[in-house]
């Protein structure tokens, strides 16, 4: 690792020391919560009896333990005190079965986290044991499911009371002196009882299948029950229906219990039955099985049959490396290793030549390489340890086929699966010494071949399972050979290491790849320049794909030996690759790649590319276009370091060839259809790029070609257009000028008219282009013709009839306009026709600002938030123009309106329209240089939003956004626009919004309740912002909800004390012109909740109200009528003093009890009663004139 604060490779200070600690922040130093769970445990038989502190707690034990999934070593020292207490309390026999239970489950979750294997053998395991736990477990029902956790604890618990060194028979001895008990063996007892767990569906078959291996390899047990639980064993399995799940479950109990007992069984026990245990598996077919997990057990029971087959005896012929010193290895003097024989004492006398190796063995090593071409990686990495144990037994010759058979896997006539299997199988014959030297030049090609495996299928490709594996296999390699061995190899290998940890598509692949390098700089200490690349590429680096492609790549290229295989692996394999942000990638790591090799770019790469550019394969040819583009500017940007022109480094050959792409690919019709969506953009990106550089093509017929392409282009979808108008504007900066700044007049008038008049075109996708193609014109193509450009850009901004559906459309015409406007600059008394001057800067306000309302919807939501986006992006833009070149154009009527607009959307309800508005009202009134002039309230906005709130603001997050916003209602220019926003947020669905912005209004409310002035001014601005947006439902109807909250929190109650006051008699009048006439029931319901709290106002608005309540407890849809019942009895409960005492019973009952949904003329006699004890009309249905 890097000191802290040494320049990496990659350029960036210290990122080795903040990786480590990245690293290790997950580590924990030792169990830190003993005292917590001492309590906790020490709790349980008080808790035990509620169900949610039951729950509670083992929540909160589970969290903790959780914590050292990862670490479960340091549970050691306290496993012991953890057990014994969940012991005593299922051990008391006054202890509740409940309680016997949650002790249990809290053992399971211990040994969950540290592992059975460990924990079982901490439970006590005395001969006294052995029959209280095999009672409890006969206790237990075992289709029980809530009490698993018992079953499975107690079965291993009894796992290792079998391990009692007495024979069990002394145990029936002393139970058949009370004649009441049961008489049947406890031998035979224990094995029934692990036969029942055996078939069960749940985790306890798992600790059943331990139980028969500890308990049928016992001395005494072996000898009497072997041969009769392997017959049953043998019998399940012959019986059990793969098709059913209750077939597969026994079936799985029994392979599990087979795979233990030849596992942990004594070899001579087990050979003689072994032959009939293959037999019986090969009838069963289990390979054919569909459940994986059953194939895998099938595996491994087949590989323990193959060891228990074989002698264990460690092969004399196997490769060893000496030395394992990371230390050794890295030092300067380190010498070679030596081959040492590991253990000698196994079979140490024993020879090859004396050795028959069992006819069986070839079944299953047959079983084994079929396993590795499973369709499931648990089955064939079970399948590679089998392979690696197997073979470890087997003499030189006969191993060195199971190598050949492994290698034939790697054919590509093979699945993926095959090659993943095959590379698993490798690594563990190199990581056992089972790979001799000898073989490494034929394994390490295959290899090589593997690490840039990818097959592709329909829209994505497969392999990326094999790259992972073949990286593995470079790993192991990297700890089983010394580096002499490895030497031949090291560069073949560390290229193709590197090129998988940069250029893989996939992040797993990289990072596997990334650390097999580690691992052979680290023991090989033979790869070229490792630990300088280590630093630069190292695991979590190339986690970032853009970061590889474009910086680390070309941190590596700098090394010699890795510069032309990176290139080349680039050319070959990834610009024709399936993914096109791949081959993108590709072709901009090739430009930054160009100034390393630029003779073999030039001389053999581009000559190798321009053929690819125009053959058949679609994917090759976009990929090949893109890099001869790319390739070809990196030149140009060399040439004009040495001022030469960029043909100087390319052949006439080459330069007619890239010259020629356009026509060939025109003459074969291939920008058509679905290839034509990829040829177009690279082909835009090659004008461009080619223009850039400039190619002496002036006055050329493809100039011609090349703007034919550009304009049908721009008739086409978002991602085409983008790169067609990023063509144009290099086309024109390069071909269209006479002289510097001079355009060429008829390509000028041509193309200017061209576009305008598309404008006007009925296709959208023309005018998005045509307006995009305008906005990126260079300045001296808009001379004289500015006026021109900003009426028609303006006039595409503004929505009609015709184009109301044209949204994005308007919003690139936006773009378009402040971009023209930036371009050509501004100057107070300059020309309309060449600068933004007095002339037309009002024009150009009046359209963005205009945009800024643009609220249109559609299926897909709330698009004219696209326009209003693209205004205001544009009016910063020209703002701070016109601030810096001319402030005086700024009027103070166009600043206040373009900040009261940015504050509105600021306190609007979609958070990035309302993050994007924020950072542009701060961005113009932080600015300084240029300072934008007549900003209304300058000071008192600074102190709301002071300079460093732009960077710690939040404008996404409602809680922050908010409370800063509801300020600017304090300032009077502000006021109307700000509670327009606001209005809109409070009454939305979001509910973060809702309740953000809503608590954010009341309290600046709350704040002036006794400023009679301050809260009519508010009053007077709601009913302004109503009656500008009467029938505009966008607004009126979430305003109608705001008014309900105001009112039911007596925002207004200052108001309510003079009789017919103007704000209630206004807005009552507002809500009946809102509703006229209307069938929307949203509108409806927030009208009737507003009629219910402007009941608290005093004098004849109150009978007025009643009325209108009165009309909608008889409104035709029996919905309304319910609803406003409803509404009207809370707020006769909450207003005591609307109805007289006497007839309010009366009232209260008719409206609780009535079936508001009933048929219409019953309904209303019910109202009109209500009416009469209101005291108000009866609604009448007024009658029709006559036909005239």
């Amino acid at each position: 690792m890097a000191p802290a604060g040494e320049v990496n490779g990659n350029g960036s200070a210290g990122d080795e020391g903040e990786m480590e600690v990245i690293a290790n922040a997950s580590l924990l130093a030792g169990f830190s919560e003993s005292e917590d769970v001492k309590a906790l445990l020490a709790s349980l038989p008080e808790l035990h009896e509620n169900l949610v502190t039951r729950e509670t707690t083992t929540e909160k034990f589970l969290v903790i333990m959780d914590r050292y999934q990862e670490q479960p070593h340091l549970l050691d020292p306290h496993l012991e005190w953890m057990l014994n207490m969940l012991l005593e309390l299922i051990r008391n026999e006054k202890s509740p079965p409940l309680l016997v239970h949650l002790g249990f489950k809290f053992l399971y979750i211990i040994s969950k986290v540290r592992g059975y294997k460990i924990f079982m053998q901490l439970f006590p395991h005395e001969v006294a044991d052995m029959q209280p736990v095999l009672d409890l477990l006969c206790r237990q029902d075992p289709k029980d499911p809530e009490t698993w956790e018992t079953r499975y604890m107690l079965l291993l618990w009894l796992s290792m009371t079998c391990l009692i060194p007495f024979d069990l028979s002394r145990l029936d001895g002393h139970l058949n002196l009370d004649p009441g008990l049961n008489r049947e063996p406890i031998m035979d007892r224990i094995l029934n009882v692990a036969k029942v767990y055996l078939n069960v569906a749940d985790k306890s078959r798992d600790a059943a299948s331990v139980l028969v291996s500890k308990f049928v390899t016992r001395p005494d047990v072996k000898q009497k029950r072997l041969g009769d639980f392997l017959d049953w064993t043998l019998t399940t399995i012959s019986q059990s229906d793969v098709l059913s799940t209750q077939g597969t479950v026994p079936l799985d109990g029994a392979l599990q219990s087979l795979a233990q007992l030849f596992k942990h069984g004594k070899r001579e026990d087990f050979l003689q039955y072994a032959p009939t245990v293959l037999q019986c598996l090969d009838q069963k077919k289990i390979a054919e099985i569909n459940q994986a997990k059953l194939r895998k057990l099938g595996v491994k029971v087949v590989q323990r049959l193959g060891l228990t087959f074989l002698k264990p005896r460690l092969a004399k012929w196997r490769y060893q490396r000496g030395s394992r010193s990371l230390a050794v290895n890295l030092a300067p003097s380190a010498a070679s290793g030596e081959v040492l024989d590991a253990k000698p004492e196994l079979e140490s006398g024993s020879t090859e030549e004396d050795y028959d190796i069992p006819e069986e063995v070839e079944n299953v090593i047959e079983q084994l390489l079929v396993g590795l071409k499973d369709k499931e990686g648990i089955v064939r990495w079970s399948a590679a340890k089998g392979i690696g144990r197997v073979t470890g037994r087997l003499p030189r010759e006969l191993a060195d086929e199971v190598v050949g058979s492994v290698l034939d896997c790697f054919s590509f006539q093979e699945t993926d699966n095959t090659w993943h299997g095959g590379c698993l199988a490798l690594a563990e014959l190199g990581r056992r010494g089972l790979l001799l030297p000898s073989r490494l030049s034929d394994v390490v090609p295959v290899i090589l071949k593997a690490l840039t495996y990818d097959e592709k299928r329909g829209a994505c490709s497969l392999g990326s399972n094999v790259r992972d594996a073949a990286c593995y296999v470079c790993w192991a390699f990297a700890r089983a050979y010394e580096p002499s061995e490895l030497g031949p190899y090291v560069n073949q290998i560390a290229n193709a290491l590197v090129i998988t940890a940069i250029f893989d598509r996939n992040v797993t692949c990289r990072k596997a790849a990334s650390a097999a390098f580690q691992e052979n700089v680290g023991r090989q200490g033979t790869f070229p320049h490792g630990i300088d690349i280590l630093t630069a590429a190292d695991y979590f680096t190339v986690g970032n794909l853009n970061n590889c492609y474009l910086n680390i790549s070309v941190y590596i290229a700098g090394f010699e030996e890795y510069t032309r295989p990176m290139i080349d692996h680039l050319v070959t394999r990834k610009i024709n690759h399936w993914d096109g942000v791949i081959r993108e990638l590709a072709t901009k790591a090739l430009h930054n790649l160009t100034p390393q090799a630029l003779d073999y770019m030039t001389n053999t790469v581009l000559p190798q590319l321009l053929p690819v550019a125009t053959a058949m394969d679609l994917h090759g040819r976009h990929g090949a276009i893109l890099a001869c583009a790319e390739i070809t500017h990196a030149l140009y940007k060399l040439a004009v370091q040495s001022n030469r022109p960029v043909t100087d480094f390319l052949s006439s050959d080459i330069v007619q060839g890239l010259k020629g792409i356009h026509q060939k690919l025109s003459d074969r019709k291939q920008y058509r259809g679905f290839g034509g969506e990829l040829m177009r953009p690279a082909v835009c990106v090659l004008i461009e790029k080619l223009s850039l550089s400039k190619m002496p093509f002036k006055d050329d017929p493809i100039i011609c070609g090349w703007q034919s392409l550009i304009d049908d282009s721009l008739n086409a979808k978002q991602g085409i257009q983008e790169a067609a108008v990023s063509a144009l504007a290099a086309l024109c900066q390069e071909y269209y000028q006479i002289q510097p700044g001079v355009a060429d007049t008829h390509m000028q008038e041509k193309l200017v008219s061209h576009y305008l008049a598309a404008l006007k075109s009925p296709e959208m996708l023309a005018c998005c282009g045509c307006a995009l193609a305008l906005g990126s014109l260079p300045r001296f193509m808009i001379h004289n013709k500015l006026q021109q450009i900003l009426d028609g850009l303006q006039e595409a901004c503004r929505p009609t009839q015709k184009n109301k559906g044209f949204t994005e459309a308007r919003r690139d015409a936006a773009t378009a306009l402040a971009q023209v406007c930036v371009t050509a600059g501004v100057s107070a008394q300059g020309s309309a026709d060449c600068v933004v001057c007095e002339e037309n800067v009002n024009g150009v306000y009046e359209a963005l600002l205009d945009c800024m309302n643009d609220y249109t919807t559609d299926s897909r939501g709330d698009v004219g938030g696209w326009v209003r986006v693209a205004a205001m992006t544009g009016l910063q833009d020209v703002t701070l123009e016109v601030s810096g070149s001319a402030p005086e154009l700024l009027s103070p009527a166009i600043c206040q309106r373009m900040m009261c607009c940015l504050a509105q959307q600021a306190a609007e309800k979609i958070d990035r329209y309302r993050a994007h508005a924020g950072s542009v009202f701060l961005r113009l009134l932080h600015s300084t240089q240029p300072a934008v002039p007549h900003i209304p309230h300058r000071e008192e906005l600074l102190n709301i939003f002071p300079l460093d709130s732009g960077e710690s603001l939040n404008w996404n997050a409602a809680s922050q956004a908010f409370p800063h916003v509801t300020q600017l209602l304090r300032l009077p220019v502000y006021q109307y626009h700000t509670l327009l926003g606001l209005t809109v947020s409070v009454g939305g669905l979001t509910e973060t919004t809702v309740h953000f912005s809503s608590r954010s209004l009341f309290e600046h409310l709350k704040s002036i309740q006794q400023n009679s002035a301050a809260l009519q001014q508010i009053g007077d601005t709601l009913l302004r912002v109503f009656r500008d947006n009467l029938r505009n439902d966008r607004v009126s109807v979430p305003l109608m909800w705001t008014l309900d909250q105001m009112l039911s929190n007596g925002c207004f109650e200052l108001f309510t004390n003079e009789e017919d006051h103007p704000f209630c008699v206004e807005l009552l009048s507002l809500c009946k012109e809102e509703i006229k006439k209307s069938m929307d029931t949203k509108k409806l319901r927030s009208c009737i909740a507003v009629y219910c709290g402007l009941i608290q106002f005093q004098g004849d608005v109150r009978k007025k109200v009643l009325s209108q309540l009165m009309i909608l407890l008889g409104h035709r849809f029996p919905l309304m009528r319910k609803v406003t019942a409803t509404h009207v009895y809370e707020m006769l409960l909450t207003y005591d003093d609307v109805v007289d005492g006497a007839v309010l019973d009366d009232v209260m009952a008719v409206l609780s009890d009535t079936d508001w949904e009933e048929d219409l003329s019953t309904v209303r006699i019910h109202r009109n009663q209500i009416c009469d004890w209101l005291g108000v009309p009866q609604p009448t249905i007024p009658a029709k004139s006559p036909a005239q």
